[in-house]
């Protein structure tokens, strides 16, 4: 049909101005699915999850004043991200949704999130909100392992590994952690705390702070602390007082107990007691 050029140059421009708001339409869009990510990680985000991004601090529970909002912008962002489903399982569960959690660890699961096979496999090893399950626990533990999970090598190890129902084996444990700790910050945290106590083999305090060092280079906080006790009294290596402060400092800034202790014990180091031992009162600096 043949329209009046008026007419054409109509359409024309009404074609060019639906593109151009289809094209603006769609970075507006990704940005709102990313809005609602970086909201659903600030309140959710896993610190252990090795899908989290290095930049992402995460929280080690979903705070009960973050529940409402962890659920709404991690269930937002969940139908794109395995990270946000598992993170949306973290919410349920604070707001003790046990079902609901499950639910959505075993969709992220689904997805190959490893931190999600890991809270799954736990469920089932402990009949947490769903029947007691040893054999499908180990499963994901497994699966959780060979993606590098530290969580999921760990708790493999203690169900046995991948044998039958043998007894926890430390010695084992320490053989699966020793491969994840090449890349894993939590699994050099983990092996390095193996070694220091010499658990599942010949302690070793050098080869123990070498771990925690790396591990505390990408920040981990538990690392961190252990570096500051490490340094503090020359275990494994130098002794370095101004050290070992700046380390527990990182630690308490990231929201470890420990080295917020660690600092108070610096700052308040004698304790005067009475007759029956009883602290009195402290002496501070």
């Amino acid at each position: 049909m043949n329209l009046p050029a008026r007419t054409r140059n109509v359409v024309r421009m009404r074609t060019c101005l639906l593109a151009i708001l289809l094209a603006l339409a769609a970075p507006l869009s990704a940005q709102a699915q990313s809005a609602d990510l970086v909201l659903c990680d600030r309140v959710a985000a896993d610190p252990s999850d090795p899908d989290k991004p290095a930049d992402v601090r995460g929280v080690a529970e979903v705070a009960a004043s973050d529940v409402a909002i962890a659920i709404k912008f991690c269930k937002q962002a969940a139908s794109s991200s395995r990270r946000a489903m598992f993170a949306l399982g973290r919410a349920y569960a604070a707001n003790r949704q046990t079902a609901d959690a499950i639910a959505a660890w075993r969709k992220a699961a689904d997805k190959g999130s490893s931190a999600a096979m890991v809270e799954l496999g736990v469920a089932y090893g402990t009949g947490s909100g769903i029947t007691k399950d040893e054999a499908q626990a180990r499963k994901l533990f497994e699966r959780a392992a060979q993606a590098g999970n530290p969580r999921g090598i760990s708790n493999l190890a203690a169900l046995g590994g991948t044998g039958g129902a043998a007894p926890a084996d430390p010695a084992q444990a320490r053989a699966l952690l020793g491969k994840a700790a090449e890349t894993n910050p939590e699994a050099q945290y983990q092996l390095g705390l193996m070694l220091s106590d010499g658990t599942g083999g010949t302690k070793d305090d050098v080869a123990a702070r070498v771990l925690f060092e790396k591990a505390a280079a990408q920040n981990h906080p538990g690392a961190l602390e252990r570096m500051g006790a490490f340094a503090q009294v020359g275990r494994g290596g130098a002794k370095d007082k101004d050290a070992a402060k700046a380390y527990y400092e990182r630690a308490a800034a990231l929201g470890d107990d420990d080295a917020k202790k660690a600092l108070e014990r610096i700052r308040c180091p004698y304790a005067i007691k009475d007759k029956q031992g009883k602290l009195v009162t402290t002496l501070c600096f």
